[in-house]
């Protein structure tokens, strides 16, 4: 395995571990969790409908997972524009499979999307969208840090 002192979370092609697909899903679970339940919180205390609500809950999770990763390249040093396209690169995907996942499960669970804030099941399903979701989607970033693409964008910033 080539680990650089230059770049020692570099993962040669087809090699990332579990544990920096962990890490990496973390981080992209962390903002869209963030964004999606002040979405459903929001959509849901105005009583909007269900598609207006999952569109804000939706928006606002690729909002704040995007956020997350602009802030660290930006404290790296990156300019504005180069750290936008490096949280594109680096969220993308991985905040668009957790977004489907978690929502198909919200939109599946009976009940959940007319639950209220104050009942069990809203925030079961969610949470538990979010469970299914993270074990989804940290695969699909193990492979894709594994051919450079994903979070492994960001590595080269650190």
């Amino acid at each position: 395995m080539d680990h650089t002192p230059h770049h020692p979370e570099r993962h040669p092609r087809g090699t990332a571990s579990w544990g920096t697909a962990v890490k990496a899903t973390l981080h992209c679970l962390t903002g869209c969790a963030i964004g999606e339940i002040l979405g459903m919180v929001i959509g849901t205390a105005l009583a909007w409908g269900n598609v207006p609500t999952m569109v804000l809950a939706i928006g606002l999770a690729f909002v704040f997972g995007y956020s997350f990763t602009l802030f660290a390249v930006l404290r790296a040093g990156l300019g504005l524009k180069a750290a936008i396209k490096v949280a594109l690169a680096a969220d993308t995907v991985s905040i668009a499979v957790m977004e489907l996942v978690d929502n198909a499960i919200i939109a599946l669970t009976p009940g959940a999307m007319e639950a209220q804030l104050t009942d069990g099941l809203f925030w079961s399903a969610l949470l538990g969208g979010f469970a299914v979701a993270f074990l989804i989607t940290t695969p699909v970033n193990k492979w894709m840090i594994g051919r450079g693409k994903g979070h492994a964008v960001v590595h080269a910033h650190h």
